[in-house]
């Protein structure tokens, strides 16, 4: 068996290749739908976490004396 680097990563690459034949690739219009849902999870989490952090904020400051 060939030890060599260049051996080496020449199976690695024809392995990987090999590998990414077989991967079930999602349509574009899968892709297109989990990014948008993916944006629209975000935004809401993000306004949640706003909302929480506006609120407990403006309840500390009025125990602090703000």
């Amino acid at each position: 068996m060939n030890k060599s680097p260049i051996f080496a990563v020449k199976t690695f690459l024809t392995e990987s290749y090999e590998e990414l034949r077989k991967v079930n690739w999602l349509s574009k219009k899968e892709v297109v739908a989990s990014t948008i849902a993916i944006i629209i999870i975000v935004i809401v989490a993000s306004l949640y976490i706003g909302l929480v952090d506006l609120i407990l904020s403006k309840t500390f400051g009025v125990f602090i004396g703000r």
